[in-house]
């Protein structure tokens, strides 16, 4: 069973990508095919990039450093839920990403997005090319929620039809990227 990874992209008080990312755990839960490492940024709690290496080099210093690198090494896809900022990603979001190198490497990653209009499209699309030169391969499907507080009540997500239709298609490609790739990764 692939180890997916759900990564909570943002770190803001108020922040209602938490209720996102709990419905889309719960939703890789409800299906059976994946064991879920869970990741808030806010209780992972990385400090702006302290190490002194260059990650590719994999010469970690910190505990933090070496405790996030076994994590997401240890996932066989990543999958991030993700707000989208001025028409760009979470710079809580870019750091947890760019703290490591190798661990990225060739693990399909998938994409839950949310913002206003754009339902997060130009956060993913700032995202592409980071995610490309970490070597990571993205899922076809993507999830994206425009006017995403409005589906949120009491703190809880309650996705439309359309949101839980293209989940479903997101978790399949995963499970067959998660398969194949797996061999090339790390």
């Amino acid at each position: 069973m692939p180890k997916l990874m759900i990564i909570v992209g943002s770190v803001r008080p108020g922040r209602i990508g938490l209720s996102i990312a709990k419905w889309v755990r719960d939703s890789a839960l409800a299906r059976g095919d994946f064991e879920v490492d869970f990741v808030d940024l806010v209780e992972l709690g990385l400090p702006f990039m302290d190490e002194p290496n260059h990650p590719r080099l994999r010469s970690y210093t910190k505990q933090h450093t070496l405790e996030w690198s076994a994590r997401v090494d240890a996932a066989d896809a990543i999958l991030l839920v993700t707000p989208e900022y001025n028409h760009s990603f979470s710079p809580a979001l870019k750091n947890a990403l760019d703290y490591l190198s190798a661990e990225w490497w060739r693990k399909p990653v998938a994409f839950v997005s949310y913002g206003g209009i754009s339902g997060g499209t130009r956060g993913v699309v700032a995202l592409e090319p980071v995610v490309i030169g970490l070597g990571m391969v993205r899922v076809g499907s993507e999830v994206e929620i425009p006017f995403a507080a409005r589906l949120v009540v009491d703190g809880v997500f309650s996705p439309e039809e359309k949101e839980v239709a293209i989940l479903g298609k997101l978790f399949d490609e995963t499970v067959v990227l998660a398969g194949v790739l797996g061999p090339l990764q790390g």
